[in-house]
């Protein structure tokens, strides 16, 4: 029976978000993240050590038992609306997200889920970025022991300590980074690049089935990539509004006048209605009561928000918004690129439609 879901967020919530804004804010800032997308290392391993290591967050969904935090999805989702609005060049997504929840729906885990549980290691599936909960995906040759082939598109694999790689005879493998060539990809998001991984005879050491862990891998990336959008809209929508307050133009505040206060409202609206699709979803995720639904509504809804909210703060921000110095950009190619992340928004309104047997247009 569908119980109605919790869209709040809880006191121990509330409290996780502000520890991890303090966090942010100290690791984060803007300018710092723009330094760091300009080097060969976009990635900031002092806040993931200090996420994982310092905080425990990388095994939120890891059970006690094997090394985590035993929390939910609900709690996971508030840790991403918070890299969402500091587009934290950080693997969550990627690492206690994905990842690890590929690896809870193997049996032989090899301690692999303590490890990235606790930040030692970080993982990363060879599934390209854009490949939706049910989109057809790439696998590797197995012979004679070994992994041959090309992926592409995979994110964050040049910071990844361990790749989980499906192959063609079913299995999903622990590939050690080490053992592939890893070849940056020009990346519209510089704070969550993409790059191509290539086995020449990679030993690999069998974690159970690919297609379940695949599968339930990629449906809980595309339900709390939501939050992180919801994090981005809502930093965008607030830093317009603040400039649009202190902005002035024939001696009063741009914010008065009537066009734009409707644009803003239009977008809070836009932005309220996200945050009760990512909650639906991610509620949806933690107590597995109309999982597939929850997804598909949250990611059809999502992405536009998240995309429009990013061009509205760069328009109404006028030529400052158009500098590089200013992060707004940053916010823009995040939610281009999470836009087709775990498939685009046509995608999962189509999958939608044949969950609720309805006739796709």
């Amino acid at each position: 029976m569908s119980t109605q879901p919790d869209l709040l967020y809880s006191e121990e919530e509330e409290a996780l978000r502000a520890a991890v804004r303090d966090l942010l804010a100290d690791h984060c800032d803007a300018p710092g993240v723009i330094a760091r997308t300009e080097s060969d290392a976009p990635h900031d391993l002092a806040a993931w050590k200090a996420l994982a290591d310092g905080m425990g967050l990388a095994g939120l969904l890891v059970p006690e038992a094997k090394g985590g935090q035993g929390a939910t999805h609900r709690e996971v989702a508030v840790v991403l609306e918070e890299l969402g609005r500091a587009v934290a060049p950080v693997p969550y997504l990627t690492s206690a997200v994905v990842a690890t929840e590929a690896l809870l729906a193997c049996e032989d885990e090899g301690g692999l889920l303590a490890e990235l549980a606790s930040g030692r290691r970080i993982g990363a599936l060879a599934v390209a970025l854009n490949v939706a909960p049910s989109g057809v995906y790439k696998v590797v040759r197995h012979e004679d022991g070994a992994l041959y082939g090309e992926l592409t598109g995979i994110a964050d694999a040049a910071v990844a300590d361990v790749l989980l790689v499906p192959a063609d005879d079913g299995g999903l493998y622990a590939v050690d980074a080490d053992a592939v060539t890893v070849t940056p990809q020009v990346s519209l998001d510089l704070t969550r690049p993409v790059a191509t991984v290539v086995l020449e005879g990679a030993a690999g050491r069998l974690l159970g089935d690919a297609e379940p862990a695949v599968r339930r891998a990629l449906r809980a990336g595309a339900g709390l990539l939501a939050s992180e959008q919801l994090g981005l809209a809502e930093w965008t929508l607030t830093e317009t509004v603040r400039y649009l307050k202190d902005r002035k133009q024939f001696n009063r505040p741009v914010g008065g006048f009537q066009a734009l206060k409707h644009r803003l409202a239009q977008l809070w609206l836009e932005v309220v209605n996200l945050r009760a699709a990512a909650r639906g979803a991610a509620d949806a995720l933690a107590t597995g009561d109309d999982v597939d639904v929850a997804v598909t509504v949250a990611q059809a809804y999502a992405a536009p928000v998240a995309v429009h909210a990013a061009e509205e703060a760069l328009q109404l921000h006028a030529g400052i918004g158009m500098t590089w110095e200013h992060p707004i950009h940053l916010y823009l190619k995040r939610a281009k690129a999470d836009s087709i992340a775990y498939g685009t928004a046509g995608a999962h309104r189509a999958a939608l439609a044949e969950l609720v047997d309805l006739q796709a247009p």
